[in-house]
């Protein structure tokens, strides 16, 4: 009896907290639309110069909109470089360096994460050190290692030092430790030995962290530069950014739009790669780390 007066206050409630959620939106939807135009402009800017003479390019201001369109960019950039090599040589190591990732960089997580062994303690403490050390530390010390195995001048140096990442195998340890040990445990009573238990139950509940880590390493290794740069040493080996950085570059002056031309080539890929796995992308980091 006592709830029927209390229906219309409730109403009244209900409706006012709606009216002030929609007035609500715009305010939070105004400061995100600007952030979003604010990150996208570079890539805009990027197409638009492509598509530009050089002297419009340099022109100041500048013209967001291309005012005489042209290909002249791209003709010359797929003329100046051997592109279907080059390209051919960043799918390549891209490739097998992300499927190393997800090999090695799971098997270690998931020994890490369920296994049980002596020293287990302090691999995941060398694991996490290193993944404090910056990159730039490590490059002589690796490239004297790689100079000394003979590998310089071939895609084999620029695979063999990446094929597990400290950062990818703390990513699959923090993941993996997620899932339920009752699984691994009826898996090993059935008579399942630990290389079946990874391949056939694991595996597949990690795709979302699969997902993500292969996107990561595929854009940190199709972008790599500097590395390529010295161990290639010969333009056969050269993969698309360093490829791009020398044909742009003049003795004293860079040309631009070979340069923006080369980077909407270089970055199509990885953004296929990510539209085809944005959905196991989002979750894999949603997800990593919670128990």
């Amino acid at each position: 009896m006592s709830t029927t007066p209390l229906a219309p206050a409730v109403q009244r409630s209900v409706r006012r907290r709606r009216i002030r959620q929609e007035w609500g939106r715009p305010w939070l939807y105004l400061p995100l639309t600007g952030l979003l135009l604010l990150m996208v402009t570079p890539f805009l800017w990027m197409l638009s110069g492509a598509f530009k003479p050089e002297a419009d390019i340099r022109r100041i201001p500048p013209d967001l909109i291309p005012t005489r369109p042209t290909l002249t960019n791209f003709q010359e950039l797929f003329g100046s470089l051997d592109f279907t090599r080059m390209f051919a040589n960043s799918v390549i190591v891209a490739l097998a360096v992300t499927a190393g990732n997800l090999i090695f960089c799971s098997m270690l997580g998931y020994a890490l994460a369920k296994l049980e062994f002596r020293g287990q303690r302090a691999v995941f403490t060398v694991v996490i050190a290193t993944l404090m050390v910056p990159g730039l530390v490590t490059f002589v010390p690796l490239y004297v290692l790689v100079a000394n195995m003979q590998l310089t001048g071939s895609l084999l140096g620029l695979i063999l030092p990446f094929l597990a990442t400290p950062f990818g195998v703390f990513l699959m340890r923090q993941f993996i430790s997620t899932l339920p040990d009752e699984l691994i445990d009826a898996a090993r009573v059935d008579g399942c030995r630990e290389l079946a238990i990874f391949w056939k139950i694991i595996l597949p509940l990690t795709r979302p962290a699969l997902a993500t880590l292969g996107i990561i390493t595929f854009l940190g290794s199709w972008n790599n530069f500097l590395w390529p740069l010295v161990v290639a040493q010969n333009e056969s080996q050269y993969t698309l950014p360093v490829g791009l950085a020398l044909a742009s570059s003049g003795q004293d002056f860079t040309r631009f739009g070979i340069l923006l031309a080369g980077a909407v080539v270089v970055l199509l890929p990885v953004t296929v790669v990510f539209l085809l796995f944005q959905r196991h992308f989002v979750a894999g980091i949603a997800t990593t780390g919670l128990k």
